[in-house]
C-alpha cells in the first residue's frame, strides 16, 4: 500500500477499467486491420492497423483514447469500402 501512495505523490494514477478496455479492444482491432492490410497488400490499412496498435501508449486521457480509436476504426472502414 506503501507503495501506491509513493507512486500518487509523484502524480503517477492507475487507468480507469474503461482505458483499459479500450486499449486492448483498438490493440486487437488494429492487429486485426493489420493481418487483413498484409493478406491484401493494402499499405494503408496496414499503417492503420499499426497505429491502432500503439496509439494508447501515447495517449493519457480516457476520452481522447476512444475518440482517436474510432477515428482510426473509421479510417480503416473508409479505406476498405
Amino acid at each position: 500500500m506503501e507503495a501506491l501512495q509513493t507512486a500518487q505523490a509523484l502524480g503517477l494514477t492507475l487507468p480507469s477499467p474503461a482505458y483499459i478496455f479500450g486499449a486492448i479492444v483498438f490493440g486487437l482491432l488494429g492487429f486485426a486491420a493489420w493481418r487483413f492490410g498484409q493478406h491484401r497488400q493494402q499499405a494503408h490499412t496496414k499503417w492503420l492497423g499499426v497505429a491502432l496498435m500503439f496509439y494508447p501508449y501515447a495517449v493519457p486521457n480516457t476520452l481522447l483514447l476512444w475518440l482517436v480509436g474510432l477515428a482510426l476504426c473509421g479510417a480503416i472502414w473508409w479505406d476498405n469500402r
